[in-house]
């Protein structure tokens, strides 16, 4: 069994595997942070992510080193949207998604895909299955961490079906402890989502229709 999950590693360098793991827990911390919503879910993440696009840099998988930069780059703005405050209030509350954060979604979406299809392709990397598999999971990432950014309880269904699709797509590409990250980060995904929607179910009307 053992050997079954983590014999991709015999050839993986030690520090690159302690980087990996450190990434995974503080990966973890911050979707947990997410769910709690809590400002920490930001700076947890963007050390997570940063490790992530040097490991992914280095082992040639674009699309998910892509994802992780985004990630990083979006927690920076979340983090100034989440400290925002008109007067008192907040002002980028637990909401709803709007129809033109809709619309926005989907050219997000249509966007990344075909951005990612461009880098693949240049790079001649569609020689794998979960390469073409990447592009759908991109696009299903790149709206979730801005919605999360604005801080719209849809980002949890999308981080939901991105994880679902990312536990077995991580261990195919021999990055066992991210696999089981994914693992952890659906169900925390489940609760946040629930949490959230706790919240929102007690804001005012007025917050809801945002």
């Amino acid at each position: 069994m053992f050997e079954f999950f983590f014999s991709q590693y015999k050839d993986y360098q030690t520090y690159d595997v302690v980087l990996e793991i450190i990434a995974v827990f503080l990966g973890i911390a911050s979707v947990w942070y997410a769910k709690k919503d809590n400002i920490l879910v930001f700076p947890t993440g963007m050390v997570s992510t940063f490790i992530y696009v040097y490991l992914l840099w280095k082992w040639t998988l674009w699309g998910d080193m892509m994802i992780n930069f985004y990630y990083f780059t979006m927690s920076i703005y979340g983090w100034y949207c989440w400290t925002r405050k008109k007067g008192d209030n907040l002002e980028f509350p637990i909401s709803v998604i709007s129809d033109t954060e809709k619309r926005m979604s989907l050219f997000i979406f249509i966007f990344t895909v075909a951005f990612v299809v461009a880098v693949y392709l240049y790079f001649n990397k569609f020689n794998t299955w979960y390469a073409y598999v990447d592009t759908f999971v991109t696009g299903i990432f790149f709206i979730g961490m801005w919605l999360m950014a604005k801080r719209k309880i849809e980002n949890w269904v999308f981080w939901i079906v991105g994880d679902l699709v990312s536990i077995p797509l991580y261990f195919a590409k021999g990055l066992t402890f991210t696999s089981f990250q994914y693992i952890v980060f659906t169900i925390v995904a489940v609760y946040g989502y629930l949490e959230w929607k706790k919240t929102l179910n007690s804001s005012p009307a007025d917050l809801k229709k945002l």
